[in-house]
């Protein structure tokens, strides 16, 4: 039997760590199962599955997402208005296409300038890509998310424009750069914060020191108004609308500086929000009640089980939030990134009292956006700014407003067990509790959002809760047969702002899964990528683990304290599965050092684009399984900035990293790609951890001290000077 750190073949008994009221049961199990074990013992490397194993059992019920997943519905609302979305001709051999999906770093315009030029017989470098100004005729098709950009474009593409088809020019498949590539590193790409709005003054806000906490009074006005630069400050109205516009009071000045230093000058007396006694530790138990035990497995089976907790994760994109609005009596111009822009111009209609034609959107490619724009607060708080002060707003969050005010990734609480009887896997259940996720953007426009947001002013409501088990639903998937598989979603309603932060349920879902596969073939003493090759559900799964593990050369001899992990996923039609190798010999500073990502998208669009979210995916997943959450304390994250909220850097990023693009798939739908990168990743990088160190993973992130002074409550941090050598 080898030993763990070697990152192959059959771990040793259980670890210390493993709750002794199992044990009986354990035992019960090994003997019950002892023959099938025998047979399959020895498993190890790239061993194929054994032919005496027993007949798998199907997945019961089927998985939901095997019938229609998010992107599904997503494609198909979409298609009705496709023929709406506006190509112009510019003339020379020339087509501009208006995007109706927000670029947000994912690259999907470039993407979809591929796919229209194929469908003209252009050159790519004909075809120019703006973004869509909200257009309500397009409905559901200007709503960004849920990895369904590219799929639903590509189902659509033979409907969009009205121009003539050429003849065909194979464009799609090829390696292309971005469009914007050179415009991004060269500082020529213009974000919301570059838009030329004539007059548009600097803005910050000053927030509350508990998340949500109220307004009640300003007592140095006069002070503050009389500081360099001031303009004006407005304590911004409550709205109680489908968002509600966050509580803060706006200083606009004549530089950012200037409305930095007024924000901290600023003496608000605020009512403590709802949430403000709440810490990690508290959330976690709430979550934690709100789940029930499971019930007692069959008499001699045996389970592999655990209890996984996950702290808040911040989307904190390098844009913070921002936003332009230009507010007059009879009209509203706007400037932001938007995921929903339909639904943020009729909410600011309703709220400005102005018909829809007079209020103008217009979306902006953003730095990030990871699920955070589709809700509009920033526009909402620039919008209510620039009537009060009665000049256009240049709105910027803080990045501590990002981290602490902004939207997050929920806590969750994970309960999870897998019952073995005879060697076979007979069960899987898990049971998640979060705290709600906020749905009320809806699915890009008023109507649904409306629905959705009653009974209005409670953190949860009939809708919201329908919707996010929608979602749940249709877009956690398992890609195992485990026989009577179960995954229970309970939303916990507590006043935080929450959002749908990138795979935000999928993610951590499926992590937990892949960290009990590991655990389930270490009590059955078979290799992981063996015992993932036996139950894995579909062809295209095995196929994407068979190449990384070759890739990767699973099983080789590594040196103590090293490790390799294992994970494999699919999602949105797509299938993907990571080997990386881990470096703990520090258990206070975890280093991926080497990664083997395979994908498999059906029709791969842009081979370098998959690669680049691939990698994105990997840094996300070092980071959140790693070092980066969120530490809430009487009611606030104390993290402000990107020196305390641990996101990987560069030096954190494995040097080795190789991406297989698995080539087109004959039969299959194009598969969704944005968040599909981040859960066997994630799963690896748990694993790698377990067989490194000997420690079940259960809490998330690994490493996660306060070690950090957090910036005071209410405040922000004062600027860093670096000073300019002559």
């Amino acid at each position: 039997m080898e030993h763990p750190e070697s990152g192959a073949g059959p771990t040793p008994a259980p670890s210390h760590d493993e709750p002794p009221g199992m044990r009986r049961r354990d035992l019960l199990g090994y003997a019950a199962s002892a023959p099938l074990i025998s047979a399959a013992a020895g498993l190890g490397g790239l061993a194929a599955p054994s032919s005496a194993q027993a007949a798998i059992l199907p997945m019961t019920p089927p998985d939901t997402t095997d019938l229609v997943d998010i992107g599904d519905a997503v494609t198909v609302t979409a298609l009705p208005t496709m023929p709406l979305v506006k190509v112009s001709n510019l003339g020379n051999g020339r087509v501009r296409l208006e995007l109706p999906r927000f670029e947000s770093g994912q690259g999907i315009a470039t993407a979809a300038a591929m796919m229209l030029a194929d469908k003209l017989g252009l050159p790519l470098n004909a075809v120019e890509v703006g973004s869509a100004d909200a257009s309500p005729e397009l409905m559901y098709n200007q709503l960004t998310g849920g990895s369904s950009s590219v799929r639903s474009l590509h189902a659509g593409m033979p409907l969009i424009g009205g121009l003539a088809t050429g003849s065909a020019n194979a464009v799609v498949g090829q390696r292309v750069t971005r469009l914007d590539a050179l415009d991004i590193v060269t500082g020529r790409k213009k974000f919301t914060l570059d838009q030329a709005v004539p007059d548009a003054k600097p803005t910050m806000v000053c927030r509350p020191p508990t998340i949500n906490g109220q307004f009640v009074r300003i007592n140095n006005t006069t002070a503050v108004m009389g500081m360099p630069g001031v303009l004006g400050i407005a304590p911004i109205p409550a709205t109680n609308g489908i968002v509600p516009t966050p509580p803060g009071v706006a200083v606009m000045a004549e530089t950012f500086g200037q409305a930095w230093a007024a924000v901290n000058a600023l003496d608000v007396t605020w009512t403590a929000g709802a949430v403000a006694g709440e810490s990690n530790a508290s959330i976690q138990q709430k979550l934690k009640s709100a789940l029930l035990p499971f019930l007692l497995p069959p008499l001699g089976a045996l389970t592999v089980e655990g209890e996984f907790e996950f702290a808040a994760v911040s989307h904190c994109p390098m844009e913070t939030e921002c936003a332009i609005a230009d507010v007059r009596a009879d009209r509203a111009e706007i400037w932001s990134g938007l995921q929903s822009p339909i639904v943020t111009q009729q909410a600011v209609a309703a709220d400005l009292g102005l018909p829809l034609d007079k209020v103008k959107v217009h979306a902006v490619p953003s730095g990030g956006s990871f699920g955070r724009r589709l809700f509009w607060d920033a526009t909402l708080q620039a919008v209510q700014i620039s009537k009060a002060l009665g000049r256009p707003c240049r709105l910027m969050y803080h990045r501590t407003d990002d981290m602490r005010h902004g939207r997050v990734r929920p806590p969750m609480f994970h309960r999870a067990r897998a019952t073995m009887l005879l060697g076979q896997v007979i069960s899987f259940e898990q049971r998640i509790a979060g705290v709600r996720l906020d749905t009320r953007h809806g699915f890009g426009e008023m109507l649904g959002a409306a629905a959705i947001a009653l009974p209005n002013g409670f953190p949860q409501t009939v809708g919201n809760f329908a919707i996010e088990q929608v979602m749940f639903k249709t877009m956690v998937s398992s890609p195992y047969n485990f026989g009577v598989t179960t995954k229970l979603l309970t939303p916990v309603a507590m006043d935080i702002n929450t959002c749908s932060y990138r795979s935000v349920h999928i993610q951590p879902s499926r992590m937990v899964e892949e960290i009990l596969v590991d655990e389930m073939g270490r009590a059955l003493h078979k290799d992981p990528v063996a015992f993932r090759l036996e139950y894995l559900r579909l062809p295209r799964a095995r196929a994407v683990l068979k190449a990384v593990a070759e890739a990767a050369q699973w099983g080789k001899a590594m040196p103590a304290g090293f490790a390799q992990g294992v994970g494999v996923h699919q999602e949105s039609k797509s299938f993907t599965a990571c080997i990386v190798e881990l470096d703990a010999r520090v258990p206070t500073d975890l280093k991926v050092t080497r990664a083997t990502i395979a994908i498999d998208v059906g029709t791969p669009i842009n081979p370098s684009g998959i690669e680049a979210q691939m990698q994105g995916g990997l840094c996300e997943s070092i980071s959140i399984v790693l070092t980066a959450g969120l530490h809430i304390q009487n009611g606030l994250p104390l993290e402000g900035s990107y020196s305390q909220y641990h996101f990987a850097r560069m030096k954190n990023y494995p040097k080795d990293v190789k991406v297989i693009i698995m080539p087109p798939t004959s039969g299959e739908a194009i598969g969704g790609l944005g968040e599909v990168g981040l859960s066997a990743s994630s799963g690896a990088i748990a694993n790698a951890y377990a067989r490194a160190t000997g420690k079940k993973p259960r809490s998330f992130p690994l490493n996660f001290p306060v070690d950090f002074t957090p910036i005071p409550p209410g405040k922000l941090p004062t600027p860093v000077v670096v000073p300019v050598p002559h």
